[in-house]
């Protein structure tokens, strides 16, 4: 059983570990200037590379596209629900109990568990995750135009590239597809390092919001993964990472527009330190949920 969990989920603790240490170092770290690199260019790169050579069909695809719709509806409608009911800030607190860490921590989980079909498919949750915040944030949270923040969005062109370039067959010229395999490959190992010195640097204040916002994100997003996966008769790569990525813990950039727009960063900050460690704690038990035949071999 180890055999099979240790090389899926060591490179990716290693990774956020060094960000972790790098933060209680001390040494300066530009996690706002990482962030900018990752989601403009090597973000971009990632997506072209990632869909440009997804092993599955285009339906499989855009399947799991759907599913990521879906997955963001139900946690939006259950988590609006609950927190309503709780007298909870809905402007501060449901952004992180509807995005997940899909990209710093779900890519990378699934690249080593499933391989590049797996990370094919993954990218489509990154996508929506990505376009959903970068309209929802603004127009929920703040007051910038959406429209113009997306036109200015390198992930939304790259996106169209890739489908245009999956759905026609086409394929890239070496010397541009080598260009952005090379630039997205410093994408995930910069997340991980980004996530895990967001962990060194970010306090718990309030232990009770930030854990009520942790459960919220990881027990609404496994419930709506599965959910889904059984409704839809998902199997193979495409089950495992629809329930993988549904389940992952509050992402960072929810950190970033919380600080922006003062709308209590510092329950956010905590959820994401809480709900993170819950996470690495009950992910070899989802692993061992999501990938049973390869485990038993």
């Amino acid at each position: 059983m180890y055999r099979q969990l240790i090389p899926i989920l060591a490179p990716v603790a290693l990774c956020a570990l060094l960000g972790f240490g790098w933060a209680r170092s001390k040494v300066p770290f530009d996690r706002a200037f990482v962030t900018r690199v990752v989601m403009n260019i090597g973000a971009p790169c990632l997506i072209l590379d990632g869909i440009g050579r997804l092993q599955a069909d285009t339906p499989a695809f855009l399947l799991t596209l759907m599913v990521a719709v879906l997955a963001l509806a139900i946690c939006a409608s259950a988590g609006y629900a609950v927190l309503r009911l709780g007298g909870q800030p809905l402007r501060s607190h449901l952004p992180p109990v509807v995005f997940g860490n899909v990209g710093n921590l779900g890519l990378p989980l699934c690249l080593f568990a499933f391989g590049r079909e797996g990370l094919g498919l993954a990218l489509a949750f990154f996508v929506v995750g990505a376009v959903a915040q970068f309209i929802i944030g603004p127009l929920f949270q703040g007051r910038d135009p959406a429209w113009l923040t997306l036109l200015r969005t390198p992930i939304i062109y790259a996106v169209v590239a890739a489908l245009l370039i999956l759905s026609l067959k086409w394929s890239l010229p070496l010397w541009l597809s080598n260009s952005v395999e090379l630039i997205g490959g410093v994408s995930i190992p910069l997340m991980l390092l980004a996530l895990g010195h967001a962990l060194g640097s970010f306090q718990v204040d309030r232990l009770a919001a930030a854990t009520r916002i942790a459960v919220l994100r990881l027990g609404l997003g496994f419930a709506a993964g599965l959910a889904l996966a059984q409704m839809l008769g998902l199997e193979g790569v495409m089950r495992g990472v629809v329930i993988i990525e549904s389940s992952m813990p509050v992402a960072v950039f929810n950190f970033l527009l919380a600080d922006r727009y003062d709308r209590h960063p510092a329950d956010v900050a905590g959820a994401i330190v809480v709900s993170t460690l819950i996470a690495f704690v009950v992910l070899p038990v989802l692993l061992l949920f999501v990938l049973p035949a390869q485990v038993a071999r």
